[in-house]
């Protein structure tokens, strides 16, 4: 009797902590690790690479028409191939698929190192490696569900939700110093050394046989009947086009502070643009991981869509405040409850800044990790990889023209009426998903 008295709390505690540490848990299953890290030194080289290059280019041409050129070699391939790649990744082997695009990266960043100080061939070596990368999206993600079992599922996607943002932080910051250090010839070839490493890492991953039955034989169908029987997927299963549009939604969010970001500096917060990183990109990258953490170890039953409603909630009350920072900045409490701090700890609207954008930064993660997760909940094997790579497309050619039109509304309008309508846009949808129940 005082045996099994015993034993009963210790398998309950033990059973608690491992409801605790669920990303504890999650990383300690080898493949889905080996994927992980993989992933996080591929995204970290292939993002300073874009940097580096927008940098390099600025520098030999030092005009912005030049910089323009490259971003278009980075987001056109997703529109041209972004669907065609998915078709393909689902034919092949995603481990091999994964492996062989980060060794073409590889090499086409030791061409870059040899060939940098022409304009045009960075131009056809940017979008080369641009292509190449429409391979690897679709192949990377999708792997999850093969790699961990399903309850874990939520809290993996979590993990490369932080990833994914943390090494846009991690590459917005090394990238100048990593060519100040390397100079511009060496540091490509340490960022081919990184994809090389990334290789070996996805090289040591063991994978099950495929679960989930499959819907459709991939190879019994052309390239265009695969192209219509994914969008018509999309199209008709309510659960994945609404993962796809917030998706979609959450990277549009990304890009356009990206475009208005130094205006918002310069005339909104006065202060450089070269401080804008600090005060706006880390704190919403720490957001974003903050919240990938915290909802990966302890909502990981809570509902996918009530989750990614919140997080468009709270991502349009931010973008309707942040203009008005300075206003709240200089209230009456405010003035009051800096009298009763330490100098070193008064309130000003940089403070309230950064306090917004950790906001927004983590209502994007509510955004992004249930969304990915619905999508492979939903999707099977053999059609997840064209999920994924026309979500890919869809994000490029959806970005093209909100990117545009709103650097020319924030010219016409001026920048703070620019993020309220952004941000009432976003409740609006909020409304349509709480009336409807999305």
């Amino acid at each position: 009797m005082t045996l099994g008295l015993a034993s009963t709390p210790r398998k309950f505690n033990k059973n608690k902590i491992y409801m605790n540490n669920r990303i504890i848990s999650v990383l300690r299953i080898k493949p889905f690790l080996l994927l992980w890290i993989a992933e996080v030194l591929s995204q970290v080289a292939m993002n300073m690479t874009n940097f580096m290059l927008i940098l390099i280019v600025y520098e030999i041409t030092n005009s912005n028409a030049a910089v323009s050129g490259v971003v278009l070699s980075f987001t056109v391939p997703a529109i041209l191939f972004g669907i065609i790649a998915g078709v393909y990744v689902d034919r092949w082997n995603k481990k091999g698929t994964l492996f062989l695009t980060n060794l073409l990266r590889a090499f086409i960043l030791v061409l870059f190192a040899l060939l940098r100080r022409n304009i045009l061939v960075a131009y056809l070596l940017s979008f080369c490696f641009a292509i190449v990368t429409q391979f690897f999206i679709p192949a990377e993600t999708p792997m999850i569900p093969n790699l961990v079992p399903e309850e874990h599922l939520f809290t993996a996607n979590a993990l490369f939700g932080m990833g994914v943002y943390g090494s846009i932080f991690i590459a917005y910051a090394l990238s100048s110093p990593f060519l100040i250090f390397f100079g511009h010839k060496n540091a490509f070839f340490a960022l081919a050394i990184v994809f090389l490493i990334s290789s070996i890492f996805i090289s040591m991953i063991r994978i099950k046989s495929g679960k989930g039955r499959a819907v459709v034989k991939a190879k019994e169908l052309s390239i265009s009947d695969e192209v219509k029987v994914i969008y018509h997927l999309i199209r008709k299963t309510k659960t994945i086009s609404h993962s796809v549009f917030l998706l979609i939604l959450s990277q549009i969010l990304v890009l356009i502070l990206a475009v208005i970001g130094p205006g918002y500096a310069q005339h909104i917060l006065r202060i450089h643009v070269d401080d804008f990183p600090l005060i706006f990109v880390t704190p919403a990258t720490l957001g974003m991981v903050a919240g990938a953490l915290i909802i990966g170890n302890y909502f990981h039953n809570a509902s996918r869509s009530k989750m990614a409603t919140l997080g468009v909630f709270l991502a349009g009350v931010t973008l309707i405040l942040f203009p008005y920072g300075s206003r709240v900045a200089s209230r009456g409490f405010v003035h009051t409850l800096n009298a009763f701090l330490p100098h070193i700890l008064t309130i000003n609207i940089l403070h309230i800044v950064i306090l917004l954008a950790f906001i927004f930064g983590f209502a994007n993660s509510l955004m992004f990790v249930p969304s990915n997760t619905v999508l492979q909940e939903e999707t099977s094997d053999n059609l997840r990889g064209k999920v994924y790579g026309a979500m890919n497309a869809l994000v490029g050619l959806s970005s093209l023209f909100p990117i545009i039109l709103v650097g020319s509304l924030a010219d016409t309008f001026g920048i703070g009426k620019v993020l309220t309508w952004i941000g009432i846009t976003l409740l609006l949808i909020w409304l349509v998903r709480v009336v409807f129940r999305h």
